[in-house]
């Protein structure tokens, strides 16, 4: 379930985690610890594979965003936290009467609410001001990230207080395998060099990893970027890998409990 995780107590009241898909039951490409894919994977496996991770870290709700790979991102305040329960991920069914909010980040300074990004390949962004108490996640996939997604979360972030933020880059499908046509490839260098990259096969390819940690030291962010590669790695799900795979979760947290309705 956790491939990796940072306990608040030692990381100045701030959590951070990492799923694989390790553990649970989900069947198929979605084998094992899924957290999305409400259209293909059972209503109550979710509901039940959320609660057991929240059960695992410690926190009192999972926040979650339907993930468009935009720019936008949800703030979450003690009101809006409040009301977040295991079954929200199934508010992404289509035609749901009450759906999630859309968005690619997330920022909350509620105690005890960890902000949940799901992916299968992009990168999950943690980021953190310990001090100030704001925490802070997004989804950076390529037009997330090449279309300014950090840079919206950390605006966010300070406009909530943050000064010196930190920052952790979740498993992800790494510059050696992320294969794009040729004319994507040279587009994208162009206007945002530090992806230039070469798949191990010899083709052109993305490191959206490096281009993230270049944007994050730009924005005055220190961050670190963790392996391995998704596609890999068996044990984390990848779309490129297996088309339909299920999705894993990076999460950043304050310690401490929400504020009672």
């Amino acid at each position: 379930m956790l491939r990796m995780r940072i306990d608040p107590g030692a990381n100045h009241g701030v959590g951070v985690a990492f799923t694989d898909r390790r553990g649970g039951d989900s069947p198929g490409a979605l084998g094992g610890f899924n957290l999305g894919r409400v259209d293909a994977d059972d209503p109550a496996r979710l509901v039940a594979h959320l609660g057991s991770l929240r059960e695992a870290l410690g926190v009192q709700a999972i926040a979650l965003v339907h993930q468009v790979h935009g720019t936008r991102v949800v703030r979450f305040g003690p009101r809006e936290a409040r009301l977040i329960r295991d079954d929200d991920v199934l508010r992404e069914a289509v035609g749901s009467p009450d759906p999630l909010p859309s968005g690619d980040a997330m920022v909350t300074s509620v105690p005890g609410v960890a902000l949940g990004i799901r992916v299968a390949d992009c990168l999950p962004v943690m980021l953190a001001d310990p001090a100030a108490g704001v925490v802070g996640a997004a989804h950076a996939g390529r037009a997330g990230l090449l279309g300014g997604v950090l840079g919206r979360t950390v605006e966010e972030m300070r406009g909530a207080g943050a000064g010196q933020i930190l920052g952790w880059i979740g498993p992800h499908i790494c510059g050696r395998c992320y294969e794009v046509p040729t004319e994507m490839a040279e587009q994208v260098w162009q206007d945002h060099p530090a992806t230039r990259s070469t798949t191990s096969w010899g083709t052109p390819a993305l490191d959206l990893a490096a281009e993230a940690l270049a944007q994050l030291e730009g924005l005055g962010v220190d961050a670190v970027g963790l392996d391995p590669c998704t596609l890999e790695n068996e044990d984390l799900f990848s779309h490129r890998r297996d088309p339909g795979s299920g999705r894993m979760a990076g999460l950043v947290w304050i310690a401490g409990e929400q504020p009672r309705r």
